[in-house]
């Protein structure tokens, strides 16, 4: 069908407005003002215990050394661990203070809760000022708050002890993340990155807490997830303060976080479950997890880097990782799945190996470790995982000139 000069005028117009409609989205992608990473702390309890002798400890404090076989039963989850030293908040007196931690039958929730609600704002209040002091800026200027922790529910929460402890402002926007699990130092990224970069100017401070107070009890036969449990978590807390346009003279970059995404594997919330009773909380952990870990990490990680400018073409090998060290099999599925080199995994079995599985802290700490290191890769990313079975992840450019130290 033949068309006028005018059609074809008006043709040749749209195509050219297209064009340049395709150059200005273009041009916002690139001036787009990621969400930084500016600062990061850490703190953990002066309780520093030694893996290949905690059960002796553990067994002893719980009153529970006549039970000489599941004493070694728990020696060798111990050996196999990878862990060599852990961090915690209980220590003897401690537990003579409140033996109904581990008097088998005695309610002691309402104790955990009230020991627990002092001791978790505490701890994560010593994390975020070590991150401020490395931020640099006055405390005035932090314009948000993202609290995490398992432990301490209470009303009012952690997150309004927090303002107090560390002079915050009272009018700082707060958001309070309970009983989310190990991918939930993942979780405040996101939302970190989607305040920031809808509200200029602003600086979030996430301060994640974590104890595994909430799950300390005696050793029974009957239920072999808590010597599991206790042979794997460790305390610890860390302060991450995120923003974006860093002032090049009064702040920098650490990690830029160019993309943040979370997926839940199908028909999985049986396999890892938290329920809340009379003398604690409960951990069930399935044995499938490494495998189902496994059948979905790949898929995750592809869409991940979907998100990466088209013309890097990244290999896995060619990115830094810093993945949750929940354990020896989680950090090794990871490792095989994605066919990376050892070294790859290195920053996460560093955390395993001198601080044990802190929950959600875990994932920060791997990515404060990987800060430390001579900066090899730009880009990179980290992956946690938890109940659900929910696997969280962020890509993030690393800016080598600004991390070596």
């Amino acid at each position: 069908m033949a068309v006028g000069p005018e059609v074809h005028s008006a043709m040749s117009n749209a195509d050219s407005n297209g064009k340049h409609h395709q150059r200005q989205d273009a041009s916002r992608s690139e001036s787009k003002h990621h969400a930084s990473i500016l600062a990061i702390g850490k703190a953990v309890p002066p309780n520093r215990y030694d893996q290949s002798t905690f059960p002796e400890f553990y067994f002893g404090v719980t009153n529970c050394s006549h039970k000489v076989e599941l004493q070694q039963r728990m020696q060798k989850i111990c050996d196999k661990s990878a862990i060599n030293t852990r961090y915690s908040i209980l220590n003897e007196e401690t537990l003579k203070q409140h033996p109904e931690f581990y008097t088998p039958g005695e309610p002691s929730m309402e104790q955990r809760h009230e020991f627990l609600e002092e001791e978790i704002p505490k701890l994560a209040a010593q994390a975020a000022t070590n991150a401020l002091k490395e931020w640099g800026r006055p405390v005035s200027e932090i314009t948000h708050l993202i609290v995490v922790t398992l432990s301490g529910v209470s009303i009012p929460g952690a997150d309004v002890r927090l303002v107090k402890l560390l002079g915050l402002r009272h009018d700082v926007q707060r958001i309070m993340l309970y009983m989310l699990g190990c991918y939930a130092g993942i979780t405040a990224l996101r939302i970190a990155k989607d305040l920031v970069e809808n509200n200029p100017n602003s600086r979030v401070l996430i301060a994640c807490s974590e104890m595994y107070a909430a799950t300390f009890r005696a050793p029974d036969e009957n239920y072999m997830y808590d010597i599991v449990g206790a042979s794997l978590f460790g305390d610890g807390a860390v302060g991450v303060i995120v923003g974006t346009n860093p002032n090049p003279l009064t702040e920098r970059s650490l990690f830029e976080i160019r993309w943040a995404g979370v997926s839940m594997a199908p028909d999985t919330a049986h396999v890892v479950q938290g329920k809340l009773k009379l003398d604690g909380l409960y951990f069930y952990l399935d044995k499938s997890l490494p495998m189902l870990l496994g059948e979905n990490i790949a898929p995750f990680c592809k869409k991940i880097m979907e998100h990466a400018p088209e013309q890097l073409h990244l290999s896995y090998n060619e990115m830094f990782w810093a993945v949750h060290p929940g354990g020896p099999a989680i950090v090794n599925t990871v490792e095989e799945q994605l066919n990376l080199d050892p070294e790859k995994m290195s920053a996460s079995r560093y955390v395993l190996e001198n601080y044990g599985n802190i929950s959600a802290s875990s994932v920060l700490y791997v990515l404060d470790e990987i800060r430390r290191r001579p900066a090899k890769e730009e880009w990179g990313a980290a992956l946690a995982f938890g109940p659900g079975v929910t696997l969280e992840g962020v890509l993030l450019r690393r800016n080598v000139d600004e991390t070596n130290s």
